[in-house]
């Protein structure tokens, strides 16, 4: 099966942002192109970002990857979205983005294949984000937009680019999800 009727047939099997109840609703590709049903996590604390290689926040992947090491084994995973929304910043195709996080960042984290985060191609997954969020009505502003997900696959907060990975804000707010 070719990679692009391989996620549009993930598209189809995804429901819309409207009609999912939570997280595990979803299925994305993976980096590599396989079929990742995000109900895998269910039970484990989620912070899902979308990530772009040539962006002045991109050095957070430093703090992305530090802060899955830290907390890991507790029952927290990050789930990075590559998406060339802001001007062009991710334009490479997936498996340049996997060499550049795993040999620049040493990403170890779960990766997904490129999406649309905002515009008429964004993704059923960052709809429903955004609608579940405590900003409902705000598009995503930038690249290294985080969403905190509970275990119960719901969002918790959602926070800028600016607020970095391993930042107080942050921690604090997933060992609060950790700890329920």
């Amino acid at each position: 099966m070719s990679l692009l009727l391989g996620v549009a047939l993930l598209a189809l099997a995804s429901p819309s942002a409207d009609k999912a109840k939570t997280i595990y609703d979803f299925s994305m590709p993976d980096i590599d192109g396989h079929k990742a049903r995000l109900k895998k996590y269910k039970g484990k604390v989620l912070l899902v970002v979308n990530v772009a290689s040539k962006c002045g926040y991109t050095p957070q992947y430093t703090g992305l990857e530090a802060i899955y090491e830290k907390y890991k084994d507790k029952g927290f995973i990050i789930l990075g979205f590559p998406a060339n929304n802001f001007h062009e910043q991710e334009p490479g195709t997936n498996a340049d983005i996997k060499a550049f996080c795993t040999g620049k960042y040493n990403v170890s984290f779960p990766m997904f294949s490129k999406i649309s985060v905002k515009g008429d191609d964004e993704s059923p997954l960052y709809k429903w984000l955004i609608a579940s969020s405590d900003r409902p009505k705000d598009d995503i502003e930038w690249n290294f937009c985080k969403f905190l997900i509970a275990k119960d696959g719901t969002v918790v907060k959602r926070f800028v680019s600016k607020d970095t990975p391993d930042g107080p804000d942050v921690t604090t707010a997933i060992e609060a999800e950790l700890a329920k």
